[in-house]
């Protein structure tokens, strides 16, 4: 079984399935990770957040790469973005040839309040982020709703959105290790 677990920069997407690594017996792996390290061996990119600053057609190249790899492994949770906001517009994270690879049977989209998304954000000196204003935050939020919604129709797989409340991630990981 291929599970997604997804949600925008912020969302506290990594602080849960840390929680839901340590009580599942689902490997997940980090579909951006893979993309980046594939990225770096080519010299594309130095740190994980400009892979979104490529052009389309590299990213794209990148993600039928990294499902394929991924298309050969089971009983996985796959850590990605439903869709990437690059300078070009938003970017299926999972389009038709990564779908057709993949053959998710669930998605779960992990969502917070924007101001709460923003607060994280600001605070997190980790990671390059762009300067979102929260209706930014809350349009990219429903345009992943949007594109769940198309992955579910195109592959079948059902869709579980997950509330990430404030200073409660656990409650979220709970969530999701009931619906895996």
């Amino acid at each position: 079984m291929r599970v997604v677990i997804s949600g925008i920069p912020g969302v506290g997407k990594s602080t849960i399935l840390d929680m839901v690594s340590k009580k599942s017996m689902y490997e997940i792996i980090n579909f951006g990770s893979l993309m980046f390290d594939m990225a770096r061996d080519l010299d594309l990119v130095k740190s994980r957040d400009d892979i979104r600053r490529l052009d389309v057609d590299t990213q794209r190249n990148l993600q039928k790469k990294t499902s394929n790899q991924l298309g050969k492994m089971d009983n996985i949770i796959i850590d990605t973005h439903m869709s990437i906001k690059s300078p070009a517009g938003y970017l299926p994270g999972l389009p038709a040839w990564v779908l057709n690879e993949l053959m998710v049977s669930s998605y779960f989209l992990i969502e917070s309040s924007p101001a709460e998304i923003k607060r994280r954000r600001d605070n997190d000196s980790t990671r390059s982020r762009d300067e979102d204003t929260i209706n930014d935050i809350e349009e990219h939020q429903q345009v992943n709703r949007y594109y769940a919604a198309a992955y579910s129709v195109y592959s079948g797989a059902t869709i579980k959105y997950i509330y990430n409340p404030d200073n409660h991630p656990e409650i979220a990981a709970e969530a999701i290790l009931r619906g895996l």
